[in-house]
């Protein structure tokens, strides 16, 4: 009998019925170990490990290895199979776009195309397209929902066909929030029953999601994280997610949020502190007594912003607090029955007095924590409140290169009046953005900033005319309980109108700033800022002109919309004065806890969630009046500059290529630390005179109608010009930034598009050097897919970013790292050099050190590299050429 059969059990839920289930405090009973001092994520993983025994990737050994886990133990690889895959439309666009090529490819091959169908549920939520063209103005909402449509017309019809074409995508239109809060309140489950009768089964909600604040979920006791596209496409297709053993980091909460501190200030403290600790690809989760003071919306930040600590998971396990959610969110009180008595019967439920095992244990105590910022262009750099302007006032007057902004010390100060809209300087404030599902999932949050700009309306004060403001809530039901509260008016009359329900200015559609700020921000080259409720401020990634980009709380974002600078003292000196000539003062305005408490019944309510979530399906019509024929197979349109058939799988051989060694290559980049996939991938506005900017007009498209990377990723053939593309993006090759490389054939600056296409013609292979982090931020599939167009063969770097390394083995380009406190400088590379890495031909296999030899006029300089190919199925990857052929490959076996 194996491990499944032994620990197979039956469990009466309410309505008298059974479910099945396999029983985790059963396995010390059947002699494979006790579970019950396991931290709580690891015991999902090990579920699933057990309930999927007889899908192929699923051995006994897995499930048995992981119930003998001690935090001293080894790690080994694992699958996980996740429940269901989310799916945001930038990343989503292009999965799409891969299932559909991938059933053209079947189809070509003589097999069935309806064989590539994804075998389990997969949500995809329409929340990344929406712009802020508009802003202030009561018509705010319809005009860039409107030019959402106009733009985006021919990706949605697209995802229309694909809603009619594959049985499990359910496709949630634009204009109803962002898809990590509409998960939370709409369609997580916590546990899910499948099957009926004497088949019915109940086992715990998993995902991954192709965005990297996937972890949001964590906060609901739901294991999942963010991944790449093309691993998401692999998960939909039966192709189980490689991991290896957790390493799980328990963070010991204690003490409770102190008056005027918000959740906000918890999730950048706890940032800062595992960012200096360091978690990356670590699991944690949080325990202790603290965990009590917090509400599960408290506890939403702390979890989404996981990637922003390097870790893969924040995961609170579930307890009453996640039952109240679910109550408050509109669930039905059978399913939070089935939630409890399942997660009990699991030991699945937090009772906060389980002693368990951690890897590593850190400690906050939560009454330490202090109002804060982060920034200017990290999220794990907090600033006390009170320190923000002499923070800033000291990067402005750091090296340009040490502090990243464009101006010289001996410029300072430096000002210019704009006529009706007052003075600009260093350090004026041109956005100001309550976004992002971070921190407008949490009520108390958005309540306190309406508390906060009803009082300072009422002392009269405005917001400068040189600040953009703007509110994107991640949800609808955020405008219900505001409307309700009376506080929307007050936000409005500030300039906090409902702007887009989608991600907004977060992840850089801020849209345009209005021209005559514009043109006297480029005039004086002011380094201005952005203030945001978001989780991301990386460089160039809010706005091309905010040089200084800050995260803060809701309240904070209003209380520096009308200080109108970062560079004076929120604290000590006034907002501003009232009518009577006094000076206001942020204390005057800061809404206390007993004031939030007073309005937070109206957004406790359950019927507005049911109201709201009623029939998503039918909730935007513009959407349902698409076009969606078509029929198992998509008619590529070879003129459309939008979707064009991707190169992955076009011509795949049956059978891959022998791995060979690399020979002769050359550096495409030199970079340093810190490069993310913001600086990588394409995103943002497209330039006219850059190569994708050219490569669209010559299609026919005016520069009017561009839209912006996140819309094209759809057509390879753009998004491979706007790879390395960032304005940011810093190559030690050359001495401009803004994605530009040195042809070292010749010795000429091209761009680094440009430059490739030339090594490729010439049939040179190439390789990228990079500092410590490479690859952090969003799960963005396209750095690692516009990598590899360009003919990257090889980054080698000090460290990676979790996701952004398994990417690039999934698209056959492959990730070393430097060993031994090695580096690129401490080599003594100059980037001249021609590489040649050996080992690949013989024996590879994870964690095999590689020879590199760098050979340049001056001589050779040999090092080892680790191969970070980390999994035996990554092997298998790489062997057949990265995932997609290897999944098409498999398609076409079954169908033989």
């Amino acid at each position: 009998m194996g491990i499944a059969d032994c620990v197979k059990r039956k469990l009466e839920v309410g309505d008298g019925s059974e479910v099945g289930y396999f029983s985790l405090p059963a396995l010390a009973d059947a002699g494979y170990g006790n579970v019950a001092h396991f931290p709580f994520c690891l015991k999902v993983i090990l579920e699933q490990l057990i309930r999927l025994q007889g899908h192929p990737a699923f051995c006994e050994e897995h499930a048995v290895a992981l119930a003998q886990w001690t935090p001293e133990g080894g790690r080994r690889e694992l699958p996980y199979m996740p429940a269901r895959v989310l799916l945001q439309d930038f990343t989503g666009v292009p999965c799409v776009v891969d299932l559909a090529a991938l059933r053209s490819a079947v189809a070509r091959a003589g097999g069935d195309p309806a064989s590539i169908e994804p075998s389990i549920p997969v949500d995809l939520i329409v929340d990344h397209s929406v712009q802020l063209d508009s802003c202030g103005c009561t018509d705010s909402l319809e005009l860039n929902l409107e030019l959402e449509f106009k733009r985006n017309r021919e990706r949605y019809e697209f995802l229309r066909w694909g809603q009619n074409a594959f049985r499990t995508l359910h496709v949630l239109p634009p204009g109803l929030g962002i898809c990590h809060q509409i998960n939370m309140e709409l369609l997580a489950t916590c546990v899910v029953r499948s099957g009926e009768g004497v088949d019915a089964v109940a086992y715990p909600d998993t995902l991954v999601g192709t965005d990297s604040h996937t972890p949001m979920i964590n906060s609901m006791g739901i294991v999942g994280w963010g991944v790449g596209g093309i691993e998401a496409e692999a998960a939909m297709l039966g192709q189980p997610i490689p991991i290896l053993t957790p390493i799980v980091t328990g963070v010991r909460l204690t003490g409770q949020i102190a008056a005027g501190v918000t959740p906000t200030d918890v999730a950048l403290t706890i940032v800062h502190m595992l960012r200096e600790h360091g978690v990356v690809g670590h699991f944690v989760e949080f325990f202790g007594p603290g965990v009590d003071a917090l509400s599960l919306a408290d506890r939403a930040p702390l979890s989404n912003m996981a990637p922003e600590y390097g870790a893969t998971m924040g995961y609170f396990p579930v307890d009453h607090a996640t039952l109240d959610y679910l109550r408050m969110t509109g669930r039905s009180e059978e399913h939070i029955d089935l939630v409890e008595r399942y997660c009990k019967a699991q030991g699945l439920f937090r009772t906060g007095t389980e002693e368990l095992l951690y890897s590593h244990v850190l400690e906050l105590d939560l009454g330490t924590v202090e109002s804060s910022v982060a920034g200017p262009k990290r999220p794990q750099d907090r600033i006390a409140v009170q320190k923000l302007h002499t923070s800033f006032r000291s990067d402005l007057r750091k090296a340009p290169e040490a502090r990243g902004f464009g101006v010289a010390e001996v410029d300072l100060p430096r000002s210019v009046t704009v006529p009706g809209k007052g003075t600009l300087g260093h350090g004026s404030v041109v956005i100001a953005s309550i976004t992002s599902c971070t921190n407008t999932s949490n009520p108390t949050l958005l309540l306190g900033a309406g508390i906060l700009a009803k009082k300072a309306v009422e002392r009269g004060l405005r917001v400068p005319g040189w600040v953009k403001t703007s509110f994107a809530p991640g949800s609808q039901v955020a405008q219900d309980y505001l409307q309700k509260s009376g506080l929307l008016p007050y936000l409005e009359q500030l300039g906090f109108n409902i702007a887009a329900y989608g991600c907004a200015t977060c992840i850089g559609n801020s849209g345009p700033l209005a021209d005559d700020i514009d043109a006297a921000v480029r005039a004086e080259d002011l380094v201005v800022a952005a203030v945001l409720s978001g989780n991301r401020n990386f460089e160039g990634r809010i706005h091309p002109l905010t040089q200084a980009n800050y995260l803060c709380s809701p309240p904070l974002v209003v209380a520096l919309a009308l200080a109108g600078r970062v560079d004076e003292d929120l604290v000590g000196a006034p907002l501003g004065t009232d009518a009577d000539g006094e000076p206001v003062m942020l204390a005057d305005l800061w809404p206390s806890s007993e004031e939030i408490a007073g309005y937070m019944a109206l957004a406790a309510d359950p019927a507005l969630y049911r109201a709201r979530y009623a029939d998503v399906e039918n909730a935007v019509p513009v959407w349902n009046a698409l076009p969606s024929e078509g029929g198992a197979v998509y008619a590529w349109n070879t003129t459309s500059t939008y979707i064009q058939e991707p190169p992955w799988v076009a011509d795949t051989p049956a059978v891959p290529a022998t791995l060979a060694d690399i020979r002769g290559a050359r550096v495409l980049g030199y970079f340093g630390d810190f490069v993310t996939t913001d600086h990588i991938s394409p995103a943002g506005a497209i330039k006219a005179d850059s190569p994708a900017g050219l490569y669209l007009q010559e299609h026919g498209v005016r520069v009017a109608q561009f839209n912006s990377y996140g819309s094209r990723r759809g057509n390879h053939e753009v998004m491979l010009r706007g790879t390395f593309a960032n304005i940011r993006l810093r190559n030690k090759l050359v001495t401009q930034t803004g994605g530009y490389t040195r042809l070292w054939t010749d010795g000429s600056e091209h761009s680094i598009y440009d430059a490739a296409m030339r090594y490729a013609e010439a049939g040179i292979p190439l390789v990228v050097l990079a500092g410590k982090m490479y690859g952090a931020g969003s799960s963005r599939d396209w750095a690692a897919k516009g990598t590899s167009l360009l003919g990257v063969r090889a980054v080698i770097a000090e460290s990676y970013e979790r996701i952004h390394r398994s990417n690039l083995v999934e698209m056959g380009v492959l990730p070393l790292e430097f060993v031994d406190g090695q580096t690129a400088e401490s080599l003594g590379l100059t980037g001249a050099e021609t590489f040649s890495i050996a080992g690949l031909n013989e024996g590879l296999a994870p964690g095999k050190r590689l020879a590199v030899t760098a050979a340049s006029e001056q001589g050779e300089i040999g090092f080892e590299v680790l191969c970070r190919i980390d999994s035996p199925i990554e092997v298998a990857y790489y062997r057949h050429g990265g995932i997609l052929p290897y999944v098409l490959r498999e398609a076409l076996v079954a169908c033989q």
